[in-house]
């Protein structure tokens, strides 16, 4: 593929089983900047009950500011409008850009929020903002929602990782997401279409010597912990643990186990591939996945670029809510598109669009959210949100409580209560059912 030269010049856009474990350390200590230790719920079998019940969040982030008006609130025949085209969607009343023919087909499973106002146009503000539900800040540092996700709802005797970032340079490295819920809860980054690399034990090693090692391995980390344990070493012992379990599970990350027709359905390329990773990861269970297409800072060449990209886009996207529909897994799946911002509604002299986090959507399905709702609106140009304004922190709170998370509940971090959302906002209520 192609990719236009971007004006922007942020920084955002300038493993092996070993280097899996070494990058633990890092991870740790940066999960305990704020307040230190790991945290834990206050819920007790509230918890238990929740993690029972199965409930998955899959993020789609459009990494680089996604155009609303060449998506999900298109303008055509405006100043501000563009070449794009609206077209009808399975739910009658609603129409999206013409560059999402298969979405449109699976509108009735889908909920447009277009009154979405962050009001922060720097690239990694602004993800920081959507991924957090707060806004950054030096004083303290707060989990992604990947993190809150694996916190909450991972049954961790399932023997995967809760907490997994697609993407296709991915290879068993560990995320620094989880702030002071601590780095158990930092993502695990896999490719789209194959295993971590390194998970297959050496023939040289026999199944009775592979038993010792780690025998040996836990009755010394045992020794050490009763002496001195912290993060840190907790992080190392639960790494250990899960490459372990990853091996014993590597098929579950091997697309080419699924038939070959879904394979041609969802794309042979990247974003494709990762779509139909997600699909397997969410049927075996992870709690939480992430897939990023990226790069849509379109400050030249707008329109072309989003043909090309949306039609990826179009065809994985849609192939798996109508597969996670129909499978019978949407009631227990969360889905939400989203992005840093959109674009600006003027068109620039490059024929591009700029930052713009003043008026712009994202797109929510499964879990107690309405189906084949928008809710929220933006003026005849694009420029404003005239209906339905919300913003990152009410996002935040709207994802947890879609898969039945207390947003207003706090974790217990050495003592301390801290709230899991920003308690000064509350959830988009009529947008749940």
């Amino acid at each position: 593929m192609s990719f236009a030269h971007y004006a922007c010049g942020s920084k955002e856009h300038g493993i092996n089983r070993r280097r899996f474990l070494q990058r633990t350390c890092s991870t740790a200590v940066a999960g305990t900047a704020v307040v230190g230790g790991l945290g834990s719920l206050t819920a007790g079998k509230a918890a238990e009950q929740l993690k029972s019940q199965d409930m998955r969040v899959v993020v789609f982030n459009m990494h680089g500011g996604l155009s609303q008006l060449e998506s999900w609130d298109p303008k055509p025949g405006t100043r501000t409008g563009g070449p794009c085209r609206s077209i009808p969607t399975s739910v009658p009343g609603i129409h999206i850009s013409d560059l999402l023919p298969n979405t449109a087909k699976q509108m009735h499973h889908l909920c447009l929020l277009r009154g979405v106002n962050t009001a922060e146009d720097d690239h990694g503000k602004g993800a920081y903002m959507m991924l957090t539900g707060r806004r950054q800040s030096a004083a303290a540092d707060y989990p992604q929602i990947g993190a809150v996700s694996a916190k909450m709802l991972n049954d961790e005797s399932k023997g995967l990782p809760g907490h997994i970032v697609v993407a296709p340079s991915g290879g068993g490295g560990r995320g620094n997401e989880s702030a002071y819920l601590g780095p158990k809860y930092s993502s695990v980054a896999l490719s789209g279409s194959t295993p971590p690399p390194h998970t297959l034990r050496p023939d040289g090693i026999s199944d009775q010597a592979e038993v010792r090692r780690h025998e040996m391995r836990r009755r010394i980390n045992q020794e050490f912990l009763n002496r001195k344990r912290t993060a840190i070493t907790d992080a190392y012992t639960h790494s250990y643990e899960q490459a372990l379990r990853l091996m014993e599970r590597r098929d579950v990350f091997d697309i080419s186990k699924e038939p070959a027709a879904d394979l041609d359905r969802y794309g042979k390329h990247d974003f494709g591939r990762q779509c139909l990773m997600a699909r397997r990861l969410v049927e075996n269970g992870v709690s939480f996945v992430q897939v990023t297409h990226s790069n849509y800072d379109t400050h030249n060449d707008n329109f072309n670029f989003h043909i090309e990209q949306l039609g990826e886009f179009d065809q994985g996207f849609s192939h798996f809510v109508n597969d996670i529909a129909e499978r019978g897994m949407l009631d227990k799946t969360l889905i939400v598109v989203l992005s840093e911002f959109g674009r600006t509604p003027n068109i620039n002299l490059y024929y591009g669009r700029d930052h713009w986090s003043k008026a712009w959507s994202i797109v929510m399905a499964g879990g107690k959210v309405a189906r084949g709702a928008v809710y929220g609106a933006t003026n005849a140009e694009g420029t404003e949100v005239t209906d339905g304004q919300v913003d990152h922190g009410a996002l935040f709170h709207t994802y947890l409580q879609a898969v039945g998370v207390d947003s207003n509940q706090s974790i217990a971090v050495d003592g301390r209560e801290l709230p899991i959302a920003d308690p000064a906002v509350q959830p988009v209520w009529k947008v749940l059912t």
